[in-house]
């Protein structure tokens, strides 16, 4: 698959993996794809990604993504529907973190006391594997690009392919004003994305 992939697109790749090695991730997700997303400049993510508004809030963008790491990976609308069930995730993590260290549910990195950090039995030679998800995001850009009939996968694939994933990656791009449909309509003059758009098959 990686040799349909513009150079764009294998940038996005491993800037997701430098986020990762940078925070001591375990392994390289769906938000250091975004964050790698927000580094580009001069590709067709970097354009829709600025022409909505995101790029300019790439803090607050950082805040939302960190704040969920804090909550194990839970996204808004997770702690929302737990709330409702009387279930209040921020006394838990204030609870965990007391006990643990700041960051202790974020799944490995430099927060907490005691943790496996980046150096845990899974990350080995200086490897990080990608999280299911993310490898589901990378096969997701490229049904995109399938059902456009594009021949490569850009980044623009990419960024596409986190706006219709369930989970934390594309709950803050929606906050964030970067939705499918936002990203079809800047790039494509909001011509159809087939059958892999939002609901579409994975």
């Amino acid at each position: 698959m990686f040799e349909r992939f513009t150079k764009d697109a294998r940038a996005v790749v491993e800037g997701a993996v430098e986020h990762a090695e940078r925070t001591d991730a375990d392994a390289v997700d769906d938000g250091h794809m975004l964050l790698a997303l927000l580094d580009r400049e001069a590709s067709r993510a970097s354009f829709a990604l600025a022409s909505l508004g995101a790029t300019r809030r790439r803090e607050s963008i950082e805040r939302a993504l960190g704040d969920s790491r804090r909550r194990g990976g839970l996204s808004q609308a997770d702690t929302e529907a737990l709330a409702g069930l009387g279930v209040d995730v921020a006394e838990i993590v204030s609870r965990v973190e007391e006990a643990h260290g700041v960051g202790a549910l974020a799944g490995g990195g430099k927060g907490g006391k005691g943790g496996r950090g980046g150096r845990g039995r899974r990350v080995w030679a200086g490897h990080r594997p990608f999280t299911r998800e993310a490898k589901d995001t990378l096969v997701k850009s490229l049904r995109i690009a399938t059902a456009r009939r594009d021949r490569i996968i850009g980044d623009e694939h990419i960024l596409l392919a986190l706006t219709t994933r369930p989970g934390t990656v594309g709950e803050v791009l929606a906050d964030h004003g970067v939705t499918h449909e936002s990203v079809q309509r800047v790039l494509f003059g909001g011509e159809a994305g087939g059958a892999d758009g939002p609901g579409g098959a994975v």
